[in-house]
């Protein structure tokens, strides 16, 4: 029998490479207007029985990283869902933090940039996706196993940008980004209930260090593109 998952934000550009590359499991899709995730009773109801809760919905028309602005809205969305996923008894939740988090287009080393480093957001998104990663360490001392990943560039395309160099250098393949999800979904534990890591390709000048308990290790490069393991 297939576990169950649900994903929230299914429809946006990362849901819908994972339900395509996820067809293992058996996915629950939380979109509006059939779920709202800003309705705690609706969101509670639908994820129970899950295995795992992937959390994705976002605003990003009024809150992203150019337009200085936050919606409240989505403060709602991840609060409902750390806070249903303790009362369901849902054992993991794995939440789309950012890359812009931690101001990375700056970065001069040395090495790359840690996921646990004390980070300094580019916008107020980037900051918001603090808080949510924040908010996920309380509920991870109530019992709640949270992977923050902080994503980089996933396009719809599955090609990595020529410009800006900042934005080929944070390129997320399908194939990459898939197999992060499985490994977290599939990994015995989260270490201490938290985790943040970083979501990019093996890109060469990549500002972001991709080391992590799992021993994931991504198979794509922005030099070489997508090949064909990586489609999903």
């Amino acid at each position: 029998m297939k576990r169950k998952i649900a994903i929230t934000g299914s429809n946006g550009k990362i849901g819908t490479v994972l339900k395509e590359g996820l067809k293992e499991y058996q996915i629950t899709t939380i979109d509006r207007p059939n779920t709202d995730a800003r309705k705690y009773e609706d969101l509670l109801n639908v994820i129970c029985h899950h295995s795992a809760v992937v959390h994705l919905a976002w605003d990003t028309k009024t809150d992203n990283f150019r337009s200085e602005k936050i919606n409240p809205e989505n403060t709602i969305m991840f609060y409902n869902v750390y806070k249903a996923a303790i009362e369901a008894g849902i054992p993991r939740v794995i939440m789309a933090s950012s890359v812009h988090a931690d101001r990375f287009d700056n970065w001069k080393g040395p090495g790359y940039m840690s996921p646990d480093r004390m980070p300094m957001p580019d916008s107020p998104y980037g900051a918001h996706k603090v808080f949510m990663e924040a908010l996920g360490r309380y509920f991870a001392t109530k019992g709640l196993e949270v992977a923050c990943i902080r994503f980089g560039g996933v396009n719809s395309e599955n090609i990595p940008p020529m410009e800006p160099p900042e934005e080929r250098n944070v390129w997320f393949s399908h194939g990459d980004c898939i197999s992060l999800l499985k490994t977290i979904l599939e990994a015995q534990s989260i270490p201490n209930n938290f985790l943040i890591l970083n979501g990019v390709s093996n890109n060469p000048n990549r500002f972001h260090d991709i080391t992590n308990p799992f021993n994931w290790s991504p198979k794509d490069s922005a030099n070489a593109g997508a090949d064909l393991q990586s489609a999903p």
